[in-house]
């Protein structure tokens, strides 16, 4: 939409201009499912009188200027443009299903058929820019709706903190979800502070150079010189245009938990890592077998939450102009190689390879610098080089991994308890993404 400029105009942030160009322009696919039917007056009342529709970015329509440039322009809502009722029931096939047969579908068969309806949207149906770039597809028959939200407007760690703000906890219909409790550092007294403590320090500080130098000469090679050898995952310039298929897998925190006992020190996210490597390599020995070498490298991208509190967002905090925690993308880019094996391995040995590399990578400020080299791009070449930056090392590399925590207990919106929350977001140059969703059960 191209209009004059007026002084009310808020211009794009460089990172919500990235995620506009053609290349890049993604949106995000929030999948809710609910326990009860859903009660569409309900929900568009929670919806007039959310968090959500005060917020300026939910409530501006995206316009440009005559020489291009992107702006926030404030709007009125009409509730009645952004939510998407779908009555009819689907097959798992993303078609509707002949109701007047009364046929009746299994709970594999009803996810199969909403992830088949998003996997569409996410190849067919871009946001409209004639309204605010986000709607809401209520699909009645399955009890799910779905949120789409352009990802210019935030990254995974707002969109979430703006949920959960709308959601209550499924005990206590006042009280807001429990997120999950943020690290805090534990500063310890002078004593013990000795010769031996400050060369820890210095070895600390030592590794932390060494580390981030190299993680982040691999970034600028792997972006712009160095891609994956081809397998039968590769994606590549197009493969965003391909017809997509989303699945859903689900694992049982507690079967996690006790994987995560029999290596010391590993993390949730160590174990998830590791099923993904495990699970790559015994895929590729699949589908070609005696066709690769052994230890060929896989390289997957992460996104990592660079803001200075980590976790979840208390969203007053979010949307202040004055704290440290602000609203939109505020995100770094860290490349995880994973190795293949043949046979599958001892899935021990995926999760302990795992964790030696996230800890090294945790050690590092490459998320910082990739965040940096992105701004500065942005800002000395424009969206434009940016997004070719951008795009080039998605096709270099072989999946994506995006990972945002929930809430600590069930929780409901518009008065209907949630079986679940998965997030994905529209179509990558890579054949393989995978979003690491919160499940609640």
């Amino acid at each position: 939409m191209v209009c004059p400029e007026t002084s009310s105009d808020e211009p794009l942030t460089p990172a919500g201009r990235l995620f506009l160009q053609p290349e890049t322009d993604l949106v995000i696919h929030c999948i809710i499912r609910g326990k009860n039917p859903a009660d569409m007056d309900a929900i568009k009342s929670a919806i007039k009188s959310s968090l959500m529709v005060q917020h300026p970015r939910f409530c501006s329509l995206l316009v440009r200027d005559k020489n291009g440039f992107e702006h926030w322009r404030k709007t009125p809502i009409d509730i009645g443009q952004h939510v998407i009722v779908v009555n009819n029931r689907l097959d798992k096939s993303g078609n509707f299903i002949d109701q007047t047969q009364g046929s009746t579908t299994t709970e594999e068969e009803d996810e199969a058929a909403v992830n088949q309806y998003v996997a569409d949207l996410s190849v067919s149906s871009p946001l409209s820019t004639d309204k605010p770039l986000w709607e809401l597809h209520v699909l009645t028959a399955h009890k799910c709706a779905v949120f789409r939200i352009h990802h210019s407007l935030g990254d995974g760690i707002s969109l979430m903190s703006m949920l959960m703000a709308n959601c209550r906890r499924a005990d206590d219909a006042e009280a807001l979800p429990r997120m999950v409790p943020d690290k805090k550092t534990v500063i310890k007294g002078e004593k013990g502070r000795d010769w031996f403590w400050l060369f820890g320090v210095l070895w600390w500080f030592l590794k932390m150079v060494v580390f981030t130098l190299l993680f982040s000469m691999e970034f600028v090679l792997r972006s712009l010189l160095v891609p994956d050898e081809k397998t039968a995952i590769t994606g590549g310039d197009g493969v965003e245009l391909w017809p997509r298929k989303l699945a859903t897998a689900k694992f049982l925190l507690d079967d996690m938990k006790l994987i995560k006992r029999a290596v010391p020190d590993t993390t949730i996210n160590d174990v998830l890592l590791g099923m993904v490597s495990s699970g790559l390599s015994r895929y590729l020995d699949h589908r070609t077998p005696n066709v690769l070498h052994e230890g060929l490298r896989l390289t997957g991208v992460a996104m990592v939450n660079i803001r200075p509190q980590p976790g979840l967002q208390d969203l007053s905090k979010l949307m202040k102009s004055n704290t440290k925690a602000r609203w939109g993308n505020k995100f770094g880019v860290i490349l995880i190689p994973v190795y293949y094996h043949k046979g599958g391995n001892d899935p021990l040995e995926y999760l302990k390879r795992a964790k030696a590399m996230v800890d090294k990578k945790k050690h590092s400020l490459e998320a910082y610098f990739s965040y940096k080299i992105g701004d500065l791009v942005m800002s000395l070449l424009g969206a434009k080089y940016a997004c070719m930056l951008n795009y080039k090392l998605l096709c270099n590399t072989t999946f994506t991994l995006s990972n945002v925590a929930g809430p600590l207990e069930e929780i409901s919106l518009a008065g209907n308890p949630l079986s679940s929350i998965k997030v994905n977001t529209s179509s990558l140059p890579q054949v393989q993404c995978s979003n690491l969703s919160l499940i609640v059960i």
